[in-house]
């Protein structure tokens, strides 16, 4: 069973103890990508494989069936496909945090994991690889909506 897969199953869909998130995940995405510390690995791109999973407070797709509404998936997974092409990070915990901060900043996401993991590393191991979990600040909402009413915008006013 994936780490992803268990997650999603054990984890107390709450955040800050309120609101019930939604999750929006992508298992297993594989790609090629340049990541190491050691000369062998900063010649070939290796696979790497992505899990991750972006919570938002009731998703308002459940109620507008509407992709606007929601975190698209698709677009997810194409922001980390670009991302896997373009860092220059070398640990897999530098990748993953870039991965975590798309999904929170771009994305909207209140609460993110992400799993970062080189299959096959070892020939006696499976994977080798890294979880990590972030929450979105607060005030990161806050300075989003005063930017849009300074420019004018009302957030939830259609224009």
């Amino acid at each position: 069973m994936h780490a992803l897969r268990q997650t999603v199953t054990t984890l107390p869909l709450a955040d800050n103890g309120r609101d019930v998130l939604d999750l929006i995940f992508i298992e297993g995405l594989q790609a090629q990508t340049v990541i190491g510390i050691h000369d062998n690995e900063l010649q070939v791109p290796q696979t790497v494989s992505i899990d991750l999973a972006a919570g938002v407070p009731r998703a308002l797709a459940c109620s507008t069936d509407r992709l606007g509404d929601t975190i698209d998936y698709g677009a997810v997974r194409a922001a980390v496909l670009q991302l896997l092409q373009t860092h220059r990070v070398q640990l897999l915990e530098a990748l993953a945090e870039q991965i975590a901060q798309l999904l929170l900043e771009r994305f909207g996401a209140h609460w993110v994991r992400v799993v970062a993991v080189k299959p096959r590393k070892f020939d006696d191991v499976d994977a080798v690889g890294v979880a990590l979990e972030r929450r979105r600040d607060p005030r990161q909402r806050e300075a989003s909506v005063l930017h849009l009413i300074g420019s004018g915008m009302v957030p939830g006013q259609g224009h």
